[in-house]
């Protein structure tokens, strides 16, 4: 195809249109011209189509009011320099972080931001590089496609669905690669002989459709995912969460395509390079039986500390978990009185209603336009039905726990709209719910649950990156072999510890033990961070399965999520705590692990400079003793 020299791949929809054979269309698709600065137009709804012009197959998308047939191109400049004077002002519309225009032609006349024709474009199949997913606003889905010349089109949003049949369309002419460092970015090859069997099905990219891509479904249906299709779970994890530097990058084999930054951290291993000392004895207590004796004349708990202490060691009596949640979650102050917990209680009675009414008093006729509280009505209505139904609270048809489990759901979105419903959160509230059989006080108790774990539901999941980063740093410093074997089976980012982290082993114990394992956690003892070491001991309990055994990545990931309903709470609790004992007790200890267990701050820039300066002496040291680098053991903080 004959281009223009100074302008992108993007052709106007006009030509040889008559001549043209059109293989897929699909109308309700929103071109967002400004999704960062709210105006009074951001969104155009037109038509994308799969055009065949001359046998050269295009992607095309046209405003529903011109219906194709008079919109003319978006031009983008393809170099600067290359004739004509360029804007180095013009602003897309949209986050730079998705995506820059960096130039284009002032030398053509722009029609007003309402005159919708001016965005209509056409690109070539040829000339298309990527397409990513993104989130601007309200949590919407958006696709962004890129050409080859590194030049993004505004961002596309199909507001009736219809990703997976476009998807299907490309199919014939394209093939989609996840890219190894960015689980939102997809890059576009050639369908042809050399690339037939690399790229997985678009039927398994699920880009935008139900749950959008592997890494967000996974997130908002953990268990669907997990237990119903490990081959998806082991592609997103080999992609997402093994180090940049492992990977190869299509990129780096073609050095035509341009290339992507490399934004996304890799996982850092640490050797843990001193005696640790043996590992103590530790004994779990009593249950908290006793809640009164802790109380003054005015009702105030005398001494938290003690109670957390005797929680932590015990867990509570079936009968005072009601009361003691509250207080662990946050609902009422340790030191408040029990007049103040009637006036807590009314207030928040109060608002919690406020709330409700909100989504009660939505019409059909008013939900039709709100596509969002649709969705969230809809994820909800589909995992109520499913949660813990084995459980008499929940289970059977017309069962007043699924109402309540319900109503508190979709109320809670209306008090963090942000973040609204995502999957896994109604594993979350059930046990509350089922303790305190009350719709006010299992809300507010939800919330204060929420505020410990809301990040590992964040589309980012940077979070959770962070927790399986951590996670490692400590089996490092406890087990280096069984470490060493996990990175020998492409198993060392522990990818397969990701449901227990998001979801607190909800799936991996009993009902009963896991109402016993959150209240110790919500103790906070002893240290922020325990459920990492509950995680160090479940895996340290499962070494002699897997050192020495023929398990590969997906073996690996197939027995981890086989342990559910298998293990024994009591001894993983001993163990997670004798392993917090003996790190504390290593008077060398290296300072990321300090970190994670919370004995010290993140060192501070004049640490960071002198640290950097150091490895880097060690380093040309190791280098100048000729070879003795490869025996040198790393310096810890």
């Amino acid at each position: 195809v004959q281009k223009e020299p100074e302008f992108s791949h993007c052709r106007s929809l006009t030509e040889d249109f008559f001549s043209s054979q059109l293989i897929f269309e699909k109308e309700g698709v929103y071109l967002h011209i400004n999704a960062k600065r709210s105006i009074q137009e951001t969104s155009i709804p037109g038509f994308i189509r799969i055009v065949e012009r001359a046998g050269q197959p295009a992607l095309e998308w046209s405003p529903l009011e011109d219906d194709g047939r008079s919109a003319p191109a978006v031009l983008y400049s393809k170099k600067d320099g290359e004739g004509g004077e360029e804007d180095t002002n013009f602003d897309p519309g949209y986050e730079p972080d998705w995506a820059v225009i960096s130039t284009v032609k002032k030398d053509r006349e722009h029609a007003p931001m309402k005159d919708s024709g001016q965005w209509a474009f056409s690109l070539p199949l040829s000339e298309l590089y990527s397409l990513r997913r993104a989130r601007f606003s309200l949590g919407r889905n958006f696709m962004v496609l890129t050409s080859r010349g590194g030049h993004p089109l505004p961002p596309l949003h199909f507001h009736r669905g219809g990703t997976r049949e476009l998807l299907r369309a490309l199919h014939r002419y394209i093939v989609l690669d996840q890219s190894p460092v960015d689980g939102r970015l997809f890059l576009v090859y050639p369908r042809d002989s050399s690339s037939a069997d690399f790229g997985p099905s678009f039927d398994k990219l699920h880009i935008l459709d139900d749950g959008s891509d592997i890494v967000t479904r996974f997130i908002h249906d953990p268990y669907a995912t997990t237990f119903g299709g490990f081959s998806k779970v082991t592609n997103f994890f080999r992609a997402a969460l093994r180090p940049p530097d492992a990977a190869v990058s299509r990129s780096s084999q073609n050095p035509g395509l341009p290339s992507q930054p490399d934004d996304e951290p890799g996982f850092e291993l640490i050797t843990c390079g001193v005696e640790l000392g043996p590992r103590p004895e530790v004994t779990r207590g009593r249950a908290l039986v006793q809640w009164e004796e802790f109380l003054d004349s005015e009702g105030r708990v005398n001494d938290p500390e003690k109670v957390k202490d005797l929680v932590f060691r015990g867990g509570i009596a079936p009968n005072l978990r009601k009361e003691v949640w509250k207080f662990l979650l946050g609902f009422y102050p340790w030191k408040s009185t029990s007049k103040e917990r009637e006036e807590i209680l009314r207030v928040k009675t109060d608002e919690y209603f406020r709330m409700k009414v909100q989504w009660k008093s939505v019409s059909e006729e008013q939900e039709m336009r709100n596509s969002l509280l649709r969705g969230y009505r809809s994820l909800i209505e589909r995992d109520v039905n499913r949660t813990d139904r084995n459980n008499t609270f929940f289970s059977g048809n017309d069962n007043p726990g699924l109402t309540l489990l319900h109503d508190v759901l979709m109320t809670y979105c209306m008090y963090n709209f942000d973040l609204g419903y995502v999957q896994g959160m109604s594993d979350l509230l059930a046990p509350i719910l089922f303790v305190t059989q009350n719709e006010v006080e299992s809300f507010w108790c939800l919330t204060g649950f929420m505020d410990l774990v809301h990040q590992n539901f964040e589309e980012s999941q940077e979070a959770m990156k962070q927790q399986l980063l951590q996670l490692s740093i400590l089996l490092k410093a406890l087990d280096p072999e069984l470490c060493d074997f996990l990175d020998s089976q492409d198993s060392g980012s522990l990818c397969f510890c990701f449901r227990w982290l998001l979801i607190w082993f909800k799936r991996e114990f009993s009902f009963e033990d896991i109402l016993t394992l959150w209240e110790v956690l919500w103790t906070r003892l002893p240290c922020d961070n325990f459920h990492l070491l509950i995680a160090c001991s479940i895996l340290e309990s499962q070494r002699g399965e897997l050192i020495g055994s023929d398990h590969d990545f997906n073996t690996i990931l197939k027995h981890i999520n086989e342990l559910t309903m298998k293990l024994d709470l009591q001894t993983v609790l001993l163990d997670a705590e004798a392993i917090y004992r003996q790190l504390v007790g290593c008077k060398d200890l290296p300072r990321q692990v300090k970190q994670v267990l919370g004995l010290c701050g993140p060192p501070s820039p004049a640490e960071e400079s002198s640290d950097s300066q150091s490895s880097e002496s060690e380093r040309l040291l190791g280098q100048a003793e000729g070879g003795a680098a490869s025996s040198h053991v790393p310096s810890y903080p």
